[in-house]
């Protein structure tokens, strides 16, 4: 069985972090890709049977204004982390037909409920707020581009999340990546980059392993993990935040 995670841009034109670990957590694919068919093609090795596809974007988007019910709930626990989810609602163009990643699961035929027993189902899942969980974190990290963030800030933040995400080999479930070629040369491009734009085009295929860890977490843990929402108006799934 595998675990694929989609950090999924809302439009054709950026790229797609595509990520998919074992059920041992070894790493068989890291890469970004371009559109829908890239993007399929990729996944298409490991989705043919048994899967979990954790993907970083709407899933379920029916209202057609305002915040969907989950993102409401998770908002609830993670604003005080700075990893509150952005609304979603068919009034956005990006969702007007129900949004890219609701299209994707469509095509690789994934069931979209986080309960079901279905071998495939589809996960909707918040890099930002796992990573608080995951890692221990007081906030979220600041490896993003928004104005105010100067390279090294993003640099410096990204390679804290390169770092993390490589001490998972040592969690429950493991997450083994350093023996992999594709995620060696995403943590050299890190360390190496001079330039924002060299960031950016890391970013995305290292969120995608997250949420393909995710995929794994909540496939081993389920008891530790937490879902937003309902099936009907949309679920998200992380790692379940410290209490208050």
């Amino acid at each position: 069985m595998y675990f694929a995670g989609v950090d999924l841009a809302w439009g054709d034109r950026n790229p797609t972090g595509v990520a998919v670990v074992d059920a041992g957590g070894s790493l068989r694919h890291v890469a970004a890709a371009g559109d829908d068919a890239d993007i399929l093609a990729q996944l298409a090795p490991f989705t043919a049977g048994p899967c979990v596809v954790a993907v970083d974007a709407p899933l379920v988007v029916t209202n057609p204004t305002g915040t969907r019910p989950g993102e409401t709930q998770l908002n609830r626990d993670f604003r005080r982390f700075e990893a509150g989810a952005y609304p979603a609602n068919t009034g956005l163009a990006w969702f007007a037909d129900g949004g890219r990643g609701a299209r994707l699961c469509r095509a690789l035929d994934l069931d979209l409920d986080p309960r079901s027993s279905s071998p495939r189902k589809a996960l909707e899942v918040f890099p930002h707020a796992a990573g608080v969980v995951l890692f221990g974190l007081e906030r979220t990290l600041k490896y993003k581009h928004k104005p105010g963030r100067d390279f090294t800030q993003l640099q410096a933040e990204l390679h804290r999340l390169v770092g993390f995400i490589e001490s998972l080999h040592d969690a429950s479930p493991p997450l083994m990546v350093r023996d992999d070629d594709g995620w060696l040369r995403l943590a050299e491009s890190v360390r190496t980059a001079t330039r924002k734009s060299e960031l950016r085009r890391a970013e995305d295929p290292i969120d995608a392993v997250v949420c393909a860890y995710v995929a794994l977490f909540f496939s081993t843990r389920p008891g530790d993990a937490t879902i937003y929402g309902d099936p009907d108006t949309g679920c998200i799934v992380t790692p379940t935040p410290p209490s208050n």
